[in-house]
């Protein structure tokens, strides 16, 4: 009943489809009117032959099973006339039984039905008591990322597609579609886009900016998210009416940046919570190297903890007996003043004077030189495309496959290569060879696809950004404006408030950590954040916990905890 009931609305609703059905009830009107004609004259000529016995039921039964051309015979006629009455009965009943009703039935009722149903599955309009939803434009891999994580934490969403057969083929998938033209002011009126939390669009520069626009003619306040693929666009897409505009591009040079060998090993910050920072730190020549973090002494010293460690590309939260080795990449949580301690103390300044090398001169490998260009970090760009080449000095032309162009790039002395072409299997291969060329070096490589990082760690990738996982995490991170931070690719800092089930309990007696995987670094009570908190230190009512962990411990997290937080206070910080 629930699915019939929006299928006849929207069968019944256009009014094309209602004159198609009063057609269709006044050809069976018709057809009844004829039966009951045919079995009328049934009882006269009977009578004429002097055969009166019938009953009107017989009339009829006679009439059908003639006009269906079934005819059983036991009742015929005997005279010129009945079997002349008989024929026409036949006749018509072809004509309208076996050719006009059947094409009547579909063309006017069972075609609309279909396309009842399948707009009851992609539908034009959202309910209007819809509200707080994010409204994506596309579906690819950044707004698959994007979704994933709005269902992991009970945002609603909808894909407004223009196409009827991709919105079938979408739901079919399971994704919540709605059918429109992403340039039509209705398309948003009816997708409630003033009553929306968000609206995230990821196509080209644009598209981006006509469904800025657009969107803009609903509503002055619904928050607009774009991504930009030049940099020519930002002014003209926040001219449009956008929020924020991402240049994904840019954010993940900078990050491959930050975590290059070979430059400063400061602690850079990559997030903050009022007064909790957020920091890595690449271990270089400095006498933490050979130690555990038990011996290292940094929260008794300088005042800050280590969360976790990146070794080999994988993280590991930190164990008092976890090792530091040289380019070991550390996670540290603290105040600003002791980061800056931190960096006082460790900091080894520039390591080598060898060039790093970055595969691949596109937008990503550009803003990653132009990154690297401001730690003062010599590189070189290997680019297969002449048309390319930004500095003589800087790019070597040629396919980064040939063992002469990465030596002429410098791969025997390089400590860091960075592969940042936009093909997956491109980067795959190539940090393969690179890892046989070169067992010792660092290697950063860039995966399109969220599914496609597990094969770049295999490959021998120590560090790897996924183009998908930073855009729906940069994304996510604007919703409500609240504070969100992907620390790295499968590592997320997260904030929810204290469980009910936890309240009271020490974080040492909830064991979050050995249960689930997750670590408690900071408590926010009362609008003051206590960084670092004492393990024996009660949960109490209100408070909310900031936890960093990897994305399988924070959905062991959120299932164990998940309804206990409710929509609102389980975000991502």
């Amino acid at each position: 009943m629930k699915t019939l009931i929006p299928q006849l609305y929207y069968l019944l609703r256009e009014r094309p489809n209602r004159v198609n059905i009063f057609n269709l009830l006044r050809f069976i009107g018709i057809l009844a009117a004829m039966v009951t004609l045919y079995s009328v004259l049934f009882h006269y000529i009977m009578a004429y032959e002097g055969r009166t016995e019938h009953s009107w039921v017989t009339g009829f039964y006679w009439t059908l099973t003639v006009m269906s051309t079934l005819g059983f015979g036991d009742i015929t006629f005997h005279s010129d006339l009945g079997r002349i009455f008989s024929s026409v009965v036949l006749l018509s009943g072809i004509i309208f039984l076996l050719v006009l009703l059947p094409f009547t039935f579909i063309e006017f009722f069972y075609a609309p039905w279909l396309k009842a149903q399948a707009a009851a599955r992609a539908p034009a309009e959202l309910p209007q008591h819809t509200r707080g939803h994010i409204i994506l434009t596309t579906l690819d891999a950044v707004t698959e990322a994007l979704i994933q994580r709005l269902r992991q934490y009970n945002y609603t969403y909808v894909i407004i597609v223009a196409e009827l057969a991709e919105a079938l083929r979408l739901h079919d998938l399971g994704y919540s579609v709605m059918l429109g033209e992403l340039d039509n002011p209705d398309t948003y009126r009816l997708a409630r886009a003033g009553a929306a939390r968000m609206v995230a669009t990821t196509l080209n520069d644009r598209i981006n900016t006509n469904v800025a626009f657009t969107v803009r003619e609903i509503s002055d306040t619904v928050p607009i998210i774009a991504t930009a693929n030049t940099h020519a666009s930002v002014d003209i897409l926040q001219l449009a009416g956008c929020t924020h505009v991402l240049e994904l591009g840019e954010l993940m040079g900078q990050a491959f940046a930050r975590r290059v060998l070979g430059g400063d090993t400061l602690a850079h910050v990559i997030g903050q919570f009022e007064e909790l920072i957020i920091a890595e730190a690449t271990v270089g020549q400095i006498p933490l190297v050979g130690k555990t973090l038990a011996e290292s002494r940094l929260r008794e010293e300088v005042g800050i903890s280590v969360l976790g460690v990146w070794q080999r590309g994988k993280f590991e939260l930190a164990h008092p007996t976890t090792k530091i080795c040289r380019g070991t990449v550390l996670v540290l949580a603290g105040s600003e003043e002791a980061i800056r301690r931190y960096n006082e103390r460790y900091c080894d300044g520039i390591a080598t004077d060898a060039p790093v090398i970055i595969i691949g001169g596109g937008r990503v490998g550009r803003a990653t030189a132009h990154a690297l260009q401001e730690r003062g970090i010599d590189y070189r760009v290997v680019e297969l495309q002449p048309e390319r080449n930004r500095d003589p000095e800087k790019y070597i032309i040629g396919d980064a496959a040939e063992l002469e162009i990465l030596e002429r790039a410098g791969i025997r002395t390089t400590p860091a290569v960075v592969v940042t072409t936009h093909d997956d299997d491109t980067n795959i291969y190539l940090t393969i060879y690179c890892r046989r060329l070169r067992p010792d070096v660092q290697i950063l490589s860039r995966s399109r696809l969220e599914r496609n990082v597990a094969t770049l760690h295999r490959a021998g990738a120590d560090v790897i950004l996924s183009y998908a996982g930073m855009g729906s995490g940069t994304i996510l991170s604007m919703l409500d404006r609240a504070d969100i931070l992907m620390v790295a690719e499968g590592l997320d800092v997260f904030r929810v408030q204290v469980p009910s089930s936890l309240v009271g309990r020490s974080i040492a007696d909830a064991a979050i950590r050995r249960k689930l995987g997750c670590t408690v670094v900071a408590l926010r009570i009362d609008g003051k954040t206590m960084i670092n908190p004492d393990p024996t230190f009660p949960l109490p009512a209100g408070a909310e916990m900031i936890i960093i962990g990897s994305a399988e411990a924070e959905q062991h997290f959120l299932a164990r905890y998940g309804r206990e937080l409710g929509e609102h206070t389980a975000r991502k910080a």
